[in-house]
């Protein structure tokens, strides 16, 4: 008899801590592919070590996150959110992100100022979208300036995206002598370069697949992307203009009303972690967003990857986060109607 109440009472304690130890976890939402994958093998591996929390991810599309977390204002599904900078003042202006208490995050105190995006959403790396084509394809023009895609050799060459004209746009508007701000300033010079395009890209896969078919041999490219092409042994040559690449930062926040506040701070703490950071940018071919990280010297010799402050200064074009926030929508309307139609 003694032996059945001991035995009771230990099935009683384990079906007490299964259900405990199943919600002891960090949700995290990203985007799916080589970005979860990105995270899941550098902070999270650490978390999990240090905390014994396990991380689990939600993947989506990045305006289909936006619009999901919209629908579960004040009760989030995930405690962490990665996107880009720009999208992440979209939550942060619809109240969906907590204000960052930087003192839970000690390794912020080495972020570089272009990683300071908001009070509510801090960068974890960068990167920029810039010119980059085949060499064994394009021998006739050489690119050291924006204003090289408008040659008229380039007639049919070119892609850019079509889900983000916003480095076009700022770059047309200061090749205008105008900014981001009055952007429409730029729209002669962007409608200029239409008979240029050959396609624009819909998404990372679809850009790599028209730059190694050489279908369109010069894109508006993800730094990234044309790194991880050049290692699978496709010729493409990566050129920061005399006028500078656009800068893109993805970022990571805390989601409002997550109950696994505490965890998510040791999270992004550790994604700022220089050792963290080093392993990102050797995987991603990213800028760290620490000054602390020791980065491989043959991944930071690469175009795109910025590791110097004169770096970030002199080769970087940023454009105000929360201003592209805000035109997002009617820069991509205005591209849609006049550039790619």
């Amino acid at each position: 008899m003694r032996m059945l109440k001991v035995l009771a009472a230990s099935l009683l304690l384990l079906a007490q801590a299964v259900p405990a130890m199943a919600q002891d976890k960090l949700v995290i939402s990203i985007w799916g592919g080589s970005w979860r994958d990105l995270v899941a093998e550098t902070a999270a591996k650490k978390f999990t070590a240090d905390t014994g929390v396990a991380v689990e991810f939600i993947t989506g599309g990045t305006i289909d996150r936006l619009n999901k977390a919209k629908l579960a204002k004040g009760n989030p599904e995930a405690d962490i959110n990665f996107t880009t900078s720009h999208v992440g003042w979209l939550y942060a202006t619809d109240d969906l992100y907590e204000t960052l208490d930087l003192s839970k995050i000690p390794n912020a105190a080495n972020l570089v100022p272009e990683a300071k995006i908001s009070p509510y959403h801090l960068g974890t790396w960068a990167y920029v979208y810039t010119i980059g084509f085949r060499p064994d394809l394009v021998k006739d023009i050489k690119f050291t300036s924006w204003e090289d895609l408008w040659k008229p050799e380039m007639k049919a060459r070119l892609a850019a995206p079509d889900f983000d004209p916003s480095h076009l746009i700022v770059v047309s508007a200061m090749l205008s002598g105008a900014g981001a701000a009055d952007w429409e300033k730029g729209q002669a010079k962007l409608k200029a370069l239409k008979p240029n395009f050959k396609a624009f890209y819909t998404n990372d896969a679809n850009s790599q697949q028209l730059i190694a078919s050489g279908e369109t041999p010069v894109q508006v490219i993800l730094s990234m992307n044309a790194h991880y092409m050049m290692s699978q042994g496709v010729p493409i040559e990566v050129v920061i203009p005399k006028e500078g690449a656009v800068l893109g930062v993805d970022t990571i926040a805390i989601f409002k009303g997550s109950k696994k506040s505490e965890l998510a701070y040791k999270f992004i703490n550790i994604m700022l972690d220089p050792v963290i950071q080093a392993e990102a940018a050797k995987l991603k071919r990213a800028s760290p967003v620490v000054t602390n990280a020791k980065i491989d010297p043959e991944v930071a010799k690469l175009p795109g990857v910025f590791t110097s402050p004169e770096q970030w200064k002199t080769q970087a074009i940023i454009v105000d986060h929360k201003l592209r926030a805000e035109k997002t929508a009617e820069w991509r309307k205005w591209f849609a109607e006049n550039i790619m139609n």
